[in-house]
């Protein structure tokens, strides 16, 4: 080695003083070349968001544990608003703040615009013709036209509010019988009732649910089973090499469930259509009458709504309609025993409003501020937990970072709606934070996005704000509400499941005591 050197050190001193400035000059040119390149390439595609590393195969799987809301709420701290994880081979963004939401929403909404199936939804191809699920394209644009000149027009909700206040009364009946003076009542049963007729009048002109009729019965139990299938961890969602294998059964399962929703669904529509054959339907156009006449273009919308298709739509409208309502209207209750102040409140109000000598209408909602401030209050702090997950479209610089095509989108609305840079007490129960406030869920504050933003907004909003505060209002004015013996305001089991929505893990019972 010594040697080596030696003649190395010979060898330079008898080059002469040019050749060794001019391979000098050379090496540090090609060594600036060389970092110009690196820069140049890294500067071309922005690095990824920051997140936790993962495990090999798995990923980020852990992470999520059983409260994945949460406990991905809680890496933001650490990471920002945007964190970058892996669930088995799928690549994910998470998005957990007001701005980020904001900036994705106003700035990159089309092309964060699909959606992101697990593999039990793809695995019926008919999955498609639900709006919600359906890929950014011609049909979803059909769709949205008619939801918005035809099932959610102005004109059509408010021409069907008598149907609604009718389902409101029945519900009040119901209660007041279970009850009997005495007796608490399990809440969401009732609930759950309502907002099925309330949606099933809508789109059938027909109650679902009564305690004699065993088929409505049986296709609430089966949506409702058919919606924690869909939402239940699964191998093959993080594995799609396992897809064919099925693992869990989950597939199988659902095939089965839905196949016999969708033949209660197919009933209720051939009784139409034979009622439309002997002319016995003659009340107003609903939204079965409308599809069942549709004519497409025959290009990029198709000529008409296959049956199969139709109950697909159907069975959509009855279960997002219901089960976000249902539940939000639980928590809300539930926060009103637990605030028996604050519940004294919005009554004093309803009766200041409407009074002893009538009941709640829809008219009277804007008028109700604390009322309209509780549902806010309720949504931002028990909203449902993660919105329908997105798919990015093509390659997408967002916030300085490089988003690759097909990149799941996790918009986390339940850290969003808890944020302690947003919200003073972000935890505490504060219906008096929305009086005086412009804040509202229509898409445009951030803040809380319980209905979404963007393109792929619910576009039922202006129904669901009728039908929460009716239905919630009407339970206040009709009944002065206690809880059962032994427990208290400070012992209400508060506890979260989570699935599609964040239910009360333990169904909520109180005692109604008629007061009208």
């Amino acid at each position: 080695m010594a040697g080596q050197v030696e003649k190395l050190s010979i060898a330079l001193m008898e080059t002469p003083t040019r050749e060794i400035i001019f391979w000098t000059a050379f090496c540090a040119a090609a060594a600036a070349l060389l970092l110009l390149r690196l820069k140049f390439i890294t500067s071309g595609r922005p690095r990824l968001p920051p997140g936790p590393r993962g495990w090999p195969v798995v990923g980020n799987m852990f992470d999520l544990g059983t409260s994945s809301h949460a406990n991905l709420a809680g890496l933001k701290d650490k990471y920002g608003p945007l964190i970058w994880i892996r669930l088995g081979s799928i690549n994910t963004l998470v998005i957990s703040s007001a701005e980020a939401a904001m900036d994705m929403f106003k700035n990159h909404d089309q092309s964060f615009c699909n959606r992101h199936l697990n593999e039990v939804l793809k695995s019926d191809e008919t999955v498609s013709a639900i709006v919600s699920l359906s890929q950014y394209g011609p049909y979803w644009r059909m769709m949205r036209r008619l939801y918005a000149t035809e099932l959610f027009s102005a004109k059509r909700i408010h021409g069907t509010a008598p149907l609604r206040r009718r389902c409101v009364d029945k519900m009040i009946k119901w209660i007041s019988v279970e009850a009997k003076g005495t007796s608490s009542v399990e809440m969401r049963p009732f609930l759950s009732a309502t907002l099925f007729n309330l949606i099933g009048n809508l789109l059938l002109s027909r109650d679902l649910l009564d305690p004699k009729s065993p088929k409505g019965t049986e296709f609430f139990n089966l949506s409702s089973e058919l919606i924690a299938l869909t939402a239940k961890p699964n191998l093959a969602d993080f594995f799609p090499s396992l897809r064919w294998l099925d693992p869990q059964g989950v597939k199988k399962k659902v095939k089965v469930k839905l196949n016999r929703i969708l033949e209660i669904v197919g009933g209720f529509v051939e009784e139409r259509r034979r009622d439309v054959q002997h002319q016995q339907h003659n009340k107003e156009k609903d939204f079965l009458d409308l599809m069942l006449e549709f004519e497409g273009n025959g290009k990029d919308e198709p000529t008409k709504i296959s049956d199969r298709n139709l109950y697909m739509l159907i069975l959509e409208l009855l279960t997002a309609g219901t089960d976000n309502t249902v539940t939000t209207i639980e928590w809300a209750m539930a926060e009103l025993l637990r605030k028996p102040e604050t519940m004294k409140k919005v009554k004093a109000e309803i009766t200041q409003v409407v009074g002893h000598d009538r009941r709640i209408e829809e008219s009277d909602i804007e008028d109700l501020h604390y009322l309209l401030a509780v549902i806010k209050e309720t949504f931002r702090l028990h909203t449902t937990p993660f919105l329908v997950p997105r798919s990015v479209v093509k390659d997408t610089e967002f916030m300085g970072y490089w988003i690759p095509k097909d990149t799941q989108v996790f918009i986390n609305a339940w850290a969003i709606g808890r944020d302690p840079r947003t919200w003073d007490d972000p935890l505490s129960f504060k219906p008096e934070r929305f009086l005086g406030s412009n804040i509202d869920y229509r898409g445009q504050n951030f803040q809380f996005l319980p209905f979404g933003a963007g393109r792929r907004i619910c576009p039922g909003i202006s129904l669901a704000h009728k039908m929460l505060h009716v239905v919630l209002g009407s339970l206040l004015q009709s009944f002065e509400w206690v809880l059962e013996n032994g427990v208290t305001p400070e012992t209400i089991d508060m506890r979260e499941k989570l699935g599609t929505t964040l239910r009360k893990a333990i169904p909520l019972k109180a005692i109604p005591k008629s007061v009208v």
